[in-house]
């Protein structure tokens, strides 16, 4: 029996369609699910959720959020996401370049905001280019 998956976004759903598997980016690691598994809420950090349908995987960049298993359904409630196949790689790594030099300028800093701010953007580059197939 294969599992039902649902990401959504508060503008939109972005996946809504039976699953083999799904690999969510828990904020205690990486956390697999397969069909049958036991009932569990979780925090999702920002990260790429993975699922696998019809034998192919299909990423999908999560800017934070929960999900929810119960009774083989999976729901994902995300602050934002977008599809990896949606993502043009060369853009996302030049992004992430940009955040990458704004983060380590931020870490010598002592501007506490600036600091948080600069994470949650490098965190979001990164999971832009590793949804799209990049290695970040």
């Amino acid at each position: 029996m294969p599992l039902t998956v649902r990401v959504i976004a508060p503008d939109k759903t972005v996946w809504n369609a039976p699953a083999d598997e799904v690999i969510l980016p828990s904020t205690t690691g990486q956390m697999g699910i397969l069909s049958g598994h036991a009932p569990m809420l979780t925090a999702l950090e920002t990260g790429v959720l993975r699922v696998r349908a019809n034998n192919e995987w299909t990423s999908i960049a999560l800017m934070g959020g929960f999900a929810e298993v119960e009774n083989s359904e999976v729901t994902v409630l995300v602050n934002d996401a977008e599809p990896g196949t949606g993502i043009n790689l060369d853009d996302a790594k030049a992004v992430l370049n940009t955040a990458e030099a704004r983060f380590n300028k931020a870490q010598n800093g002592t501007d506490r905001p600036e600091l948080i701010l600069a994470t949650q953007q490098y965190k979001r580059a990164r999971a832009r280019v590793q949804a799209a197939g990049g290695n970040a």
